[in-house]
């Protein structure tokens, strides 16, 4: 089994996602920031997330990704799965004849079909709410999020209303008035 890029982001997005789940939605920036992770290549996963309704978005100033489910209801293989990560360590992609029509089956296919099951079972059976658990067990600390004000701290600007005519027309016009 070869677990690509897709399916390691997608994990630790969730995590990261998890770990602030009680402060409100969480901008994919700020994953992306805090991950090393593109921001267009989060988008992408958090599209197909929202599609299996592991996650939720909020638009608008404010907004951002939560969790569509308790965390504990959230497993790694839901994750992979969601994220269309292949989990098969059979080198045919789990054909019945992986060798040719008359050959038939690989002798090992059966070894790799076992493997499968036994991956998809772990992954199965590790939640998301233990990976955010073994992370706050290291010590892993969670900055509060920025105080959204309403005021702005910079000054607001007015535009110049120019109340001079905008073509000669209307030059002409205010002439004849």
């Amino acid at each position: 089994m070869r677990l690509t890029t897709k399916g390691r982001f997608a994990v630790t997005a969730m995590i990261d996602l998890a770990l602030r789940e009680n402060g409100g939605p969480v901008a994919l920036a700020a994953i992306s920031q805090r991950q090393q992770i593109s921001l267009s290549y989060l988008e992408q996963l958090f599209g197909k997330l929202r599609r299996h309704e592991l996650v939720e978005s909020t638009r608008g100033p404010g907004g951002g990704y939560s969790l569509g489910r308790k965390s504990s209801e959230i497993t790694v293989a839901d994750i992979i799965v969601a994220v269309d990560e292949p989990i098969d360590a059979t080198g045919c992609g789990g054909k019945e004849n992986c060798m040719g029509e008359d050959t038939g089956r690989c002798i090992t296919h059966e070894l790799w079909t076992s493997l499968n099951s036994k991956m998809i079972e772990y992954l199965d059976s590790v939640s998301l709410r233990k990976l955010v658990e073994d992370q706050l067990a290291k010590g892993v600390t969670i900055e509060e999020a920025p105080m959204k004000r309403a005021i702005s701290s910079q000054p607001v600007l007015k535009p110049i209303r120019i109340t001079a005519p905008n073509s000669v027309f209307a030059l002409g016009n205010a002439f004849l008035k």
